[in-house]
């Protein structure tokens, strides 16, 4: 595994990043809950947060894609530069004062890795039945190991599986 590096930058290392933009889903309870808490926080670089999918977000980033924004975290900086997954949950750490040290770490080959984990538990906990609720083994939930968890509701073996 590589370091951590943006997937789209238009030479971010030589252009400073003065602002970044966080899209996300004002329709989920995790989202919502940490663009709170980011604006909270004392930032190093502004964060504007913006709701993904959103007129102003299509008008921002007109070549974006953007239903991919609902389906992985993106942020975009003020040169251009874009930010997917676990690369946006840590230039979004870089951005404030108090975990800009926990950035850098995370954007070690090592501290990737940890950092991936943290995506993949949010989006388990974002997935989870559709509102943060967890997965539950009665409702048709199982956990394989090697590919995690697994929905299966009980009534599909007739092919008459209730939807919703």
């Amino acid at each position: 595994m590589t370091a951590v590096t943006a997937t789209d930058d238009r030479g971010a290392a030589r252009v400073p990043v003065h602002g970044l933009t966080v899209l996300y889903d004002a329709e989920c309870g995790l989202c919502t809950h940490l663009r709170d808490w980011l604006v909270r926080q004392p930032q190093l670089v502004p964060l504007e947060l913006v709701p993904a999918g959103s007129p102003e977000a299509r008008t921002r980033f007109p070549g974006l894609d953007h239903s991919a924004t609902f389906d992985e975290v993106t942020v975009v900086g003020d040169a251009g530069q874009v930010y997917r997954e676990t690369a946006a949950w840590i230039v979004v750490l870089w951005a404030l004062r108090e975990q800009r040290p926990l950035a850098h770490r995370l954007s070690t080959p090592a501290g990737a890795r940890l950092a991936r984990g943290a995506v993949l538990a949010a989006a388990w906990w974002r997935g989870g039945l559709g509102n943060g609720k967890p997965f539950r083994r009665e409702d048709g939930w199982v956990y394989e190991p090697a590919v995690g968890w697994i929905f299966n509701p009980p009534g599909c073996s007739d092919g008459a599986c209730a939807t919703g």
